[in-house]
């Protein structure tokens, strides 16, 4: 039987080609183009009649839809990135750097799921089957009846698929496997946009589970084309250092729970556990009050999270430096510009550095004013209250803004033993919570005289 043919096609304007060039011919851009199977043509006796039957038009109002049940992996901080486990038909995508502990997350759940009598199959494309029990016993699991398959042409996987109907598959890795459809070596954009495709067509008519495995490049991002986050149902992405014992998954994309949700784990001889209070991870312990640390009440999905913001500022030699790490350096340079404007703090011939302690990311807007006030508190080597926690956007005018879930940030800080809170004059609560007393501020220059105060 003859192969498909291959079309090239550019991912910028779509225009098409026979074969593959440097240049589009449609939009002129560079390096753009690359391969897709061909579709054959609708045979001449096919008549658009009868296609329209395929199709059945509904009443949107009419249709009942009913609750997917979930399959919990046993897991906590795992299921709860989930949205509360896994679903039938639904397609997980994970991604991460190498040694993060991806396989290691996975043959962890697919354990705990065999120990329940679940049909699960491990599907690996990098490791023979004799290194994947080798992990096993390492982290001491118990696999009892799981399933394991060595092999990276995707048509054999398919067919095992079929033949052992798991609830949970697992493909290790989405990179590593290729389809007699196409030409291309394993890992092109071709294969991999294939390969996922059918993939998640398999898990949508089966019912089956599928998590797969996706390598990253080295910003960070998942390798391949971006169509491939688009075709599944949920992202989740590791975080953290790779030589800290701490890692945080995170949800970008899920269509059957909330995102941005958080799972925060710890490396250990046995695999990663679960951390059920992750704020201590994120706060240092100092002996004395420092200046230029200020903590931060951030929300993570439904979690809030007490995080340590330190600054230094020390005086420049040539140009000064700005330098975030875990916070985003743009918005560093406008709380600067703010600062100086309306507050008449000048830190023009400084030097600024700014750290989330942990390797956590932040990425919400509340955390600019415990950014601001770390950087003043190193500016003045004077230290903020060690029982002060702090949120709030800052805007371009010098107000400050409420963030969301303002009551929550505040009883999960009074839960953990702090006292005074720094807060938007709008998320100041209507009733007193018991423990922390709430200074609310309107202005920049109202939180700077108050910590002045202090």
């Amino acid at each position: 039987m003859a192969k498909p043919k291959s079309v090239y096609s550019c991912t910028e304007c779509g225009a098409t080609a026979p074969k593959w060039q440097g240049q589009c011919p449609g939009c002129g851009q560079w390096n753009t183009l690359v391969e897709a199977v061909m579709e054959a043509a609708t045979p001449a006796g096919r008549s658009f009649a009868s296609l329209a039957g395929v199709s059945n038009l509904q009443t949107l109002a009419k249709i009942r839809p009913r609750e997917e049940p979930r399959q919990p992996t046993g897991i906590e901080e795992f299921d709860r990135v989930l949205g509360g486990g896994l679903v039938a038909g639904g397609v997980v995508l994970i991604g991460g750097d190498p040694g993060i502990g991806k396989s290691t997350l996975l043959l962890q759940a697919l354990a705990r799921l065999a120990q329940t009598n679940e049909n699960v199959l491990y599907v690996s494309g990098e490791e023979s089957a004799e290194q994947v029990a080798l992990r096993s016993q390492r982290l001491q699991l118990d696999v009892g009846g799981m399933q394991i398959l060595t092999e990276i042409n995707l048509e054999k996987i398919l067919a095992a698929l079929i033949d052992a109907r798991p609830v949970v598959a697992v493909i290790d890795s989405i990179q590593t496997l290729w389809s007699d459809a196409l030409q291309s070596a394993p890992g092109s954009v071709a294969q991999v946009r294939e390969c996922s495709a059918q993939l998640t067509r398999f898990a949508k008519q089966s019912g089956t589970c599928i998590i797969l495995v996706g390598h990253v490049t080295k910003d960070g991002s998942l390798a391949g084309p971006r169509v491939l986050e688009h075709i599944v149902d949920t992202v989740l992405y590791f975080e953290g250092d790779t030589h800290s014992s701490f890692r945080l998954v995170r949800a970008f994309k899920n269509r059957f729970g909330a995102v941005n949700e958080l799972g925060v784990f710890a490396m250990t001889e046995k695999g990663l556990r679960g951390v059920s209070n992750p704020s201590a991870l994120f706060l240092s312990q100092h002996s004395l009050d420092v200046a230029g640390s200020c903590v931060l009440v951030t929300q993570e999905g439904t979690r809030p999270l007490l995080v340590e913001i330190q600054a230094l500022v020390d005086t420049a030699f040539g140009n000064p430096r700005r330098l975030t790490v875990g916070l985003e350096q743009n918005r560093l340079a406008m709380l600067l510009a703010v600062l100086h404007r309306h507050a008449g703090v000048v830190c023009s011939d400084q030097d600024v550095f700014v750290n989330a302690v942990g390797g956590v990311k932040i990425a919400e807007p509340a955390a600019d004013l415990a950014v601001l006030l770390a950087i003043v508190s190193s500016l003045r080597n004077k230290p903020l209250p060690g029982k002060l926690v702090v949120f709030g956007e800052i805007g371009l005018a010098g107000e400050i803004r409420p963030a969301p879930r303002g009551q929550e940030r505040l009883k999960e800080a009074a839960k953990l033993g702090f006292t005074h809170a720094m807060v938007p004059k709008a998320n100041a609560p209507k009733q007193a919570i018991k423990g922390i007393e709430v200074i609310a501020v309107d202005r920049v220059e109202e939180a700077i005289e108050k910590m002045r105060g202090e």
